[in-house]
């Protein structure tokens, strides 16, 4: 076995609690983020690399990390975003015929620090009950109170604008220049799967960064706009909450995913709120109240649409519940071309009952 001895390595949390594990690779490391668990059982390297998770130490709940390997086709962006890798059992060795490099190697070449051999369930357990908050991973398992005291510095997730740390930096293009429609998407945090979705249904994607006015998507002249996911608090992305303001002033058609959703709730004065752990996985039940069908849908967020406030706005009406919470998951607009979902319905990983809304998307485009 590779590495049977290994540096001893600490999960300390914001509110002093330790849990004991070992460096993957006997790699010596420090990494801060908020802490997090995701329980799915496939698509460790599509997590990794969602901008969703950026700034988050994620804690895989399934056992086995690394066992299938990873492809460089398998990405969603173009690096790992997580800030650190937190485990049960990482298989070092792989058993996949199309996978290119170990979970070991693709760690090394992002410059990831992951910890193993933890009590995975225990600690999941742990902020199942106590919320999710700060934490250090780290070897330094000798140096607490400086760890503490850097803990203790790092910004909270509540308030933080993130978008701007994934965004793209110039418009690019995505899918064939001669499809019959155009659309322009806001990157907060676009995972590459929702562009291969739109493409596949003959769209051409122009994406722009984070913060482009309104004008300078409208001056591409496209028939549809998207507004992606990403990560952290949507109410600091005012540019952003101003693109849909202007969008929805023209009834142009928009579609939101995930953060994109929660900027449209705030265009419509409807708040958004830090939930106690999120919601990451890809076995979560959602409710289409518009036609009573339930769907398992793949989601990654940690803040949430007000549902009274989202109810008692006369210009929006709830599609989709969130059935373990009763939390908002869909919603659109009664008077206007436009709707939005918490989740993920391009899956990457996860099931594919969503998939529809792309479809919808490009017929309300049509319409």
């Amino acid at each position: 076995m590779k590495y049977q001895s290994r540096r001893k390595a600490i999960i300390l949390l914001a509110d002093g609690t330790i849990f004991h594990g070992k460096a993957v690779a006997d790699k010596e490391g420090t990494a801060f983020g908020e802490v997090c668990f995701n329980t799915g059982m496939t698509g460790y390297q599509e997590i990794f690399t969602d901008p969703s998770y950026f700034g988050q130490l994620m804690v895989t709940t399934n056992a086995h990390i690394g066992n299938y390997g990873t492809n460089k086709e398998e990405v969603e962006s173009d690096s790992i975003k997580i800030s650190g890798l937190i485990c049960r059992n990482f298989s070092y060795e792989y058993s996949r015929d199309i996978a290119d490099a170990s979970l070991e190697e693709f760690l090394n070449d992002n410059n990831l620090f992951a910890i193993s051999d933890v009590d995975t369930r225990a600690l999941v357990r742990y902020i199942r009950d106590n919320g999710a908050m700060n934490a250090v991973i780290s070897t330094e398992v000798d140096n607490l109170e400086e760890l503490k005291k850097q803990l203790a510095d790092f910004p909270e997730m509540h308030g933080l604008e993130l978008a701007s740390k994934v965004s793209t930096k110039e418009p690019y293009f995505f899918g064939d220049e001669n499809a019959s429609i155009k659309i322009a998407a806001l990157d907060l945090g676009i995972k590459k799967n929702i562009l291969r979705h739109l493409a596949n249904r003959g769209a051409y994607i122009k994406v722009f960064p984070y913060n482009t006015k309104f004008e300078e998507l409208a001056a591409w002249n496209p028939d549809g706009y998207f507004l992606s996911n990403g990560p952290g608090d949507p109410e600091p992305l005012v540019e952003a909450q101003q693109v849909a303001k202007e969008i929805l002033e023209r009834d142009l058609p928009v579609f939101g995913i995930c953060l994109g959703h929660q900027v449209i709730a705030l265009a419509n004065r409807v708040s958004t709120y830090k939930m106690h752990n999120g919601h990451r996985g890809i076995n979560h039940p959602v409710k289409n109240v518009i036609t009573g069908k339930g769907e398992i849908t793949s989601q990654n967020h940690g803040f949430a649409v007000n549902r009274e406030e989202t109810e008692a706005n006369p210009d929006l009406e709830i599609t989709h519940v969130h059935l373990n919470d009763n939390t908002v998951a869909g919603m659109r607009m009664k008077n206007k071309n436009c709707f939005s979902v918490q989740f993920h319905p391009e899956a990457s990983p996860g099931p594919n009952d969503s998939t529809y809304l792309f479809d919808e998307f490009i017929s309300r485009i049509k319409k």
